[in-house]
């Protein structure tokens, strides 16, 4: 079953403050990426600094979230397996995929972990309405999805992940958007837990884009629901 949309703009800060918006251009380690996020997140809290979204791309390496099962660790020792705090299972990380860190205060907009991860869902399927794509949201799975009819009847597979943690009504962790990163990358695990479907990119569905118009179609998506940001 597909949810109905939340509505684009759920999600605002009720002021109107933009959110910092940074985009790094090489690889970040991920254990430099979570000392970064929980420092902000905390200042964030003690309102000591602004809301922030972080773009970047990671090495090669799965992450394990709260749910994740030792059975769907396929391959243990391809890639450096990171245990982390936010929700969900076990999912990859790697060059061609753009992750977004999301610190966003939800006293600030709406103390509502729902609505949140409904927002971050309206995000991603906006995103890729931008590439004429039509992601899906499902009700028994995280994420966002797209149909694969030329595969199988009833195909479908998985574009973008979803794994959000909160401390103190602040966000951390994000979403992930695959561009194109190397599918097979995934095989080492079972992503989010899903063994029925498949994984996919933008570049596996046909499409060209650079990561820098993927960047500015999750800007200009993001506005949509989340508000304002300005550039750091």
């Amino acid at each position: 079953m597909v949810n109905p949309r939340q509505g684009l703009g759920a999600m605002r800060r009720h002021d109107g403050a933009a959110v910092e918006w940074r985009v790094s251009d090489r690889l970040v380690p991920y254990e430099e990426a979570l000392d970064v996020m929980e420092t902000r997140s905390g200042a964030v809290a003690d309102g000591t600094a602004g809301e922030l979204v972080w773009l970047l791309e990671h090495p090669a390496l799965y992450t394990a979230g709260t749910s994740a099962k030792a059975e769907d660790l396929v391959q243990p020792d391809r890639f450096p397996v990171h245990r982390t705090g936010r929700g969900g299972q076990y999912t990859y990380h790697g060059p061609g995929q753009r992750v977004a860190y999301v610190m966003l205060d939800l006293s600030a907009r709406r103390r509502d972990v729902r609505a949140f991860v409904a927002g971050l869902e309206d995000w991603l399927i906006a995103t890729l309405g931008r590439f004429n794509v039509t992601g899906e949201r499902r009700d028994d799975r995280v994420g966002v999805w797209v149909r694969r009819p030329e595969k199988a009847p009833g195909a479908e597979d998985k574009i973008a992940a979803i794994g959000v943690r909160m401390r103190r009504w602040v966000s951390l962790h994000g979403i992930s958007l695959n561009v194109e990163p190397d599918l097979s990358h995934f095989d080492g695990i079972v992503p989010c837990g899903v063994r029925e479907h498949g994984v996919t990119s933008l570049a596996d569905l046909g499409l060209t884009p650079s990561m820098a118009d993927a960047d500015m179609a999750m800007r200009a998506s993001f506005e949509e629901v989340f508000g304002p940001t300005r550039d750091v």
